[in-house]
């Protein structure tokens, strides 16, 4: 994957760069795994708006993601790759041997053609999910689960990856992106190497329209706000606005908000870095 720097013909584009997609290989999504995403704006079921900043944007379909990988001794071949407007990964849609169809958070280096499958007794190559227990010691693996059965939901965005670092007992034990090591139940899954689009940190949007594309409205921040408005509100002139804090009060830069007593504790062996 590689990024496009534009040449400054108009004002946002003199700082653009964007992905040049030349790893996806079409522009046709694959209908029957399609579905209809409905826009919240940042409202609840009462109409009130739990979260601020949000709304517009382009309208989307979602594509529906084979997080799981339980179809397991049956191979895959990859048909494409493709561009998905809800993630920050490239996406890869394979058909098994029976003639069905699905999508894959698509790792680096995957390409269209090659065969890939899950489950037990496999080569632990790019693209194939395994058990934790059978995956060697080292290996950089994403989309990792953290309760059998339930799907991948660790290491999923673009360029992130974990790496299997030792087993104990009926655990192992994985870095995290974020820096936190943890242990995970061997009988969980994961896929081998890491996600895609890693370079999509390096794009640069280039003007605020784009980003109300995505459906960010802009943010305002809680100083240049009234008294009535956020706890850092208010002063004559520009006040610096006393301790950092959200709008309901809750301290920041730095302030813990994990439970003491949360039941996960034991299984984190290095929290992640500040």
């Amino acid at each position: 994957m590689a990024l496009r720097k534009l040449k400054p013909i108009t004002p946002g584009q003199r700082h653009k760069v964007i992905s040049s997609f030349d790893d996806v290989t079409t522009d046709k999504p694959y209908k029957p795994l399609l579905a209809p995403i409905k826009k919240s704006g940042g409202r609840n079921n009462t109409g009130k708006m739990t979260m601020r900043y949000r709304g517009g944007g382009h309208k989307r379909r979602y594509r529906i993601i084979d997080f799981k990988r339980d179809k397991q001794d049956v191979p895959a071949i990859v048909q494409t790759i493709e561009y998905d407007p809800n993630r920050s990964a490239r996406i890869a849609l394979v058909e098994y041997k029976d003639g069905e169809k699905r999508y894959i958070v698509a790792p680096e280096g995957l390409k269209v053609g090659q065969e890939i499958s899950s489950g037990r007794g496999i080569q632990p190559e790019v693209g194939n999910a395994m058990y934790l227990s059978d995956i060697p010691l080292g290996t950089v693996i994403h989309n990792i689960e953290l309760y059998p059965g339930k799907g991948g939901i660790l290491a999923r965005s673009a360029g992130s990856y974990a790496q299997l670092n030792a087993r104990d007992k009926k655990y192992a034990i994985v870095k995290l992106p974020s820096g936190e090591t943890r242990m995970i139940l061997q009988t969980c899954m994961a896929t081998i190497g890491s996600v895609s689009n890693s370079e999509h940190n390096l794009q640069v949007s280039g003007k605020a329209g784009r980003s109300r594309w995505l459906g960010r409205r802009p943010r305002v921040r809680g100083v240049a706000m009234n008294p009535v408005d956020h706890p850092m509100g208010g002063g004559e002139g520009r006040q610096s606005g006393g301790h950092p804090r959200s709008r309901n009060g809750m301290p920041a830069k730095g302030y813990k908000t994990r439970r003491p007593k949360k039941h996960s504790n034991k299984l984190i062996i290095e929290r992640r870095k500040k």
